[in-house]
């Protein structure tokens, strides 16, 4: 399965991945997805909101226990975050089977589409559809860089835009959801441990910065006559990495687009987008606070103009105590975590109970091609998957 998946959208000047969602490569993975299920004979269908499922037993009867991750990218990124959870639930199934276990309750995996928001700028697009976090009326007008609407890019890939919306029907149908990921973070690398799981989910948003400024000949135009909102972003990423160190928190400038974008113009309009992440909702409040403070305060010195967006904001996730407690017993004595990164599991988790695994990364880089993860790591976390669906769906 790995060597099948591997060549799907990579870059080859990069070597990482760009499987952005409704774009040639995502439907390539979607058609893998089926194949894989259909291949092991289980009920493949796609539901509203464009997220791929594969049953074995029947949807209908509910308390399903239900596993699976995404397998789209973010730009240039690695090839385990996302298709592990995936290619691990196929995996953990076929060990199911080979053990001879009698699931007495339907199991399902299921591939959310457009988790990581690389081309439409919000993650969980899918998930947060499916769980009523995102309305479909927005959703449809999210744009991409070159200003194709979701709803277009849906049409084009051979999708209903009009389709989409909440689907608590389905959620009813679901008693538990189990989502494996390689870890992104290194708490697992100095342990014996090649699995954990996780405690809960650090909150975290999306914070569009425009800093305002006039356009100017780089040549001719005197350092004191400029309004150059260059200056000001430039400040404002390195006061974000200064008071989030002091907060004990992340803060992140990882996306920047300028106008005109010339070499020898200075620019009238720099956009930045924040990524902040902390550990309890209050200090996440009060470091975008102080962040878009000193981004004012120094445009006011600049000439700039500034204005923050909050464009997406996801509350801290604490995964369901019991759920957690029965992975924890069903596989002894294993790490208990939290992490900063956001998943789908997080954003169902205020309808289903949900869990999390993460299978160890050795580096701790994710987001890159050098994310990584040992074969005998990834046939642990196999395992330990499928001790848990064995646990909670055949007993």
């Amino acid at each position: 399965m790995w060597t099948e998946l591997r060549p799907i959208g990579r870059n080859s000047g990069s070597g990482g991945y760009r499987r952005y969602a409704w774009t040639g490569a995502d439907t390539d993975c979607r058609a893998w997805f089926r194949t894989q299920a259909e291949s092991r004979g289980l009920a493949y269908e796609v539901d509203r909101n464009g997220n791929q499922w594969a049953w074995l037993g029947d949807p209908a009867a509910g308390d399903a226990v239900v596993t699976g991750s995404h397998l789209d990218s973010v730009p240039d990124g690695g090839a385990f975050d996302g298709p592990l959870g995936v290619v691990s639930s196929l995996a953990a199934l076929d060990e199911l089977r080979a053990r001879g276990a009698r699931p007495a309750k339907p199991l399902a995996i299921v591939n959310f589409g457009d988790e990581e928001g690389a081309r439409f700028g919000l993650a969980c697009v899918g998930s947060r559809l499916t769980a009523g976090q995102l309305t479909a009326e927005k959703a449809r007008e999210l744009r991409d860089g070159d200003g194709v609407t979701l709803a277009q890019a849906m049409e084009r890939a051979g999708y209903d835009p009009q389709a989409i919306g909440p689907d608590p029907e389905r959620l009813a149908r679901i008693g538990a959801f189990v989502e494996l990921h390689v870890e992104q973070g290194r708490a697992l690398a100095d342990t014996p441990h090649a699995v954990g799981v996780a405690s809960a989910i650090w909150p975290h948003g999306r914070w569009r910065f425009d800093f305002h400024g006039e356009a100017n000949h780089a040549g001719t135009t005197r350092l004191d006559d400029r309004h150059d909102p260059m200056l000001t972003y430039a400040d404002t990423v390195l006061a974000a990495r200064k008071r989030a160190r002091l907060a004990g928190a992340l803060a992140t400038f990882g996306k920047v687009g300028v106008e005109p974008n010339g070499v020898n113009a200075i620019a009238s309009l720099v956009r930045g987008w924040l990524d902040s992440r902390a550990a309890d909702e209050a200090t996440l409040a009060e470091l975008v606070a102080e962040i878009e403070h000193a981004a004012v305060e120094r445009g006011e010195r600049d000439g700039v103009a500034v204005s923050v967006t909050r464009e997406s904001f996801t509350p801290v996730v604490e995964f369901a105590h019991d759920l957690r407690d029965e992975l924890a017993k069903l596989l002894g004595e294993v790490p208990v975590l939290p992490t900063g990164a956001g998943h789908d599991a997080g954003i169902l988790s205020e309808a289903v109970p949900t869990a999390m695994l993460f299978v160890r990364n050795p580096t701790g880089v994710s987001h890159s091609p050098a994310e990584s993860a040992t074969e005998d790591d990834c046939l642990a976390g196999v395992t330990a998957l499928a001790d848990v669906l064995e646990g909670l769906a055949c007993h």
